[in-house]
């Protein structure tokens, strides 16, 4: 499979495209006034301890505390994989009781992925009990804590205690007492030579490292050099820490989305990557340097006039990644919901009917809807509960192969998911890492008229409203002349469509009533100003 990394760069914005056989397959975006704090370590005090939850709330400087569950204070107890912490999705203010519900995902390298399962709580009791979390932290306590999810919706940030310090080839957790190896590569033999070699370069008592998938071939010079590197890293926030005269404190920021990148996704399996900034080409120039000189060979800059994203074609695909309809190449769709609770994908056959057998018909659309709904995922950056709704399969045999391509194409995302089998009414549950917002909720702002419902009133049912509080306004027999402000739309509707009802109503309200179209008000919405003086009394006498 072709894969290929476009990086443009602005004083203003940064975003990041990666492409796969030419087709958008993710973008990130970094803006200096919406900064991804994921990986960063912070000096924070406890501002609450919950017992009934098993969790703290950490102040670290932000908006809201921190939440801190007491499963984020045990050290990772896996032998050979990177430490799985739970990503609970819902998690609670700090004056509230509500018992947060919980999803797993993969701390260590990179907030990499997630797995869902069952509450840490229960997924760790049959190994090792969950310490009460009362007995180890006290309300004005300072420990340093990593952010492992950001603020999302009303909900603060995610953090564990148990630090992590990324590098090309190996994750640093100096909290850990072991070598482990990522469960991507697969090789035993392979497993145990790098385990060995790395056993023997770190230091005594310095903590536990995890071999990363790209340290395959790597030389014990290359690990010892980032072995060094990072627990000098490591002493610079302990420094930090003890300088520090009051929390909370920033102790170490995470690096920059392109130098994430770069450590993270660049490797030999991307065939080119492009910049067009000078300074962000020198920048990843330094850093292969030092890490993967063999690399530099695929780095571009590009300084063509015509902008990085339109000679690649791709600004299109991302203006249709906040639609929520998405076409799939036969005929059929997708509709993405996102909601409160979960996001929910609708596969509809459309104008695609296929020849004569119905069921192939809806095989074929099905499989287009899993691979699409894989990429869509990662694109639109959506996690947490997913519902996929494919159209319903009487064989067992379609649905498994369904479900297996889905499967198959989630493995290409950098998060880690889980896919459910597909029930008899066609429906798949999964679940996507989630550690900060979506692109959609990024990027978009509640519209102002709708009020994020994406629906207005019609102008029928707006007239029905002004009538009936006219009516409520005639009862009370405080006003004897009312103006009613009224969107041009709804305006226009009563003059044409119903001439004679406002008449009528003033006649039996006892009303002199005047319509006023009024462009700065929304579709469904209407004042009521006492004439002639103009007060306002709508909240008088409105009503639903």
């Amino acid at each position: 499979m072709k894969r290929e990394i476009l990086i443009t760069s602005g004083p203003r914005e940064t975003r990041v495209a990666i492409l796969e056989d030419d087709r958008l397959a993710e973008l990130m975006v970094d803006r200096p006034d919406h900064r991804r704090i994921v990986g960063d370590i912070y000096l924070g005090r406890v501002d609450a301890v919950l017992p009934g939850i098993q969790a703290a709330f950490v102040d670290i400087g932000l908006e809201k505390s921190a939440f801190l569950h007491a499963s984020d204070l045990l050290e990772p107890d896996e032998d050979d994989e990177p430490s799985d912490k739970d990503d609970i999705d819902d998690i609670p203010d700090p004056d509230s009781a509500e018992a947060p519900e919980a999803e797993v995902d993969e701390d260590g390298k990179g907030r990499r992925g997630t797995r869902p399962s069952e509450p840490r709580q229960r997924e760790v009791s049959s190994r090792r009990a969950v310490p009460n979390i009362a007995e180890i932290l006290k309300k004005g306590q300072t420990l340093p804590v990593q952010v492992t999810k950001e603020p999302i919706s009303t909900k603060g940030c995610r953090v564990t205690a148990q630090i992590s310090l990324p590098g090309r080839f190996l994750v640093y957790m100096p909290y850990a007492s072991r070598v482990g190896v990522s469960r991507k590569i697969e090789s035993r033999e392979q497993r145990a030579k790098l385990r060995e070699m790395v056993a023997k370069l770190l230091p005594e008592d310095a903590g536990g490292v995890i071999i990363r998938t790209v340290a395959e071939g790597v030389t014990e010079e290359h690990f010892k050099r980032e072995i060094d590197s990072l627990i000098a890293q490591w002493k610079k926030v302990k420094r930090k820490q003890f300088y520090v005269r009051r929390a909370p404190a920033l102790l170490q920021r995470e690096a920059s989305l392109t130098r994430g990148l770069i450590r993270d996704v660049f490797s030999d399996k991307v065939d080119g990557l492009w910049v067009d900034s000078k300074e962000v080409h020198q920048e990843v120039e330094q850093y292969l340097e030092q890490v993967d000189p063999e690399l530099m060979a695929r780095v571009h800059e590009y300084d063509e006039p015509l902008p990085l994203f339109d000679k690649f074609g791709i600004e299109a695909e991302i203006k249709s990644l906040f639609k929520p309809r998405v076409e799939l190449p036969t005929g059929g769709s997708l509709v993405i919901q996102p909601t409160e609770a979960l996001v929910s994908i609708d596969v509809n056959t459309g104008r695609y009917t296929g020849k004569k057998d119905p069921e192939k018909t809806i095989l074929k659309t099905n499989l287009e809807a899993a691979r699409e709904i894989a990429r869509q995922l990662r694109l639109r950056d959506l996690g947490g509960i997913i519902v996929c709704d494919f159209i319903d399969m009487e064989s067992r045999g379609n649905r498994d192969r369904v479900l297996q391509e889905l499967r198959g194409h989630l493995g290409r995302d950098r998060a880690r998911t889980k896919a459910l089998a597909v029930s008899d009414l066609g429906l798949v549950e999964m679940t996507r890492q989630r550690v900060r917002s979506s692109l959609y909720a990024s990027m978009t702002a509640e519209c102002p008229q709708c009020l994020g419902t994406g629906r207005v009133f019609t102008p029928e049912v707006v007239a029905r409203r002004v009538e009936r509080s006219l009516k409520r306004c005639g009862l009370e027999r405080r006003e004897k002349q009312i103006c009613v402000r009224l969107h041009p739309e709804v305006a226009l509707y009563l003059r044409e469509e119903e001439p004679k009802v406002i008449g009528a109503v003033g006649k039996i309200a006892g009303l002199d009533i005047e319509l006023r179209d009024d462009p700065t008000m929304h579709p469904d919405e209407f004042r009521l100003m006492s004439r002639p003086g103009g007060r306002d009394v709508t909240e008088l006498y409105a009503v639903a």
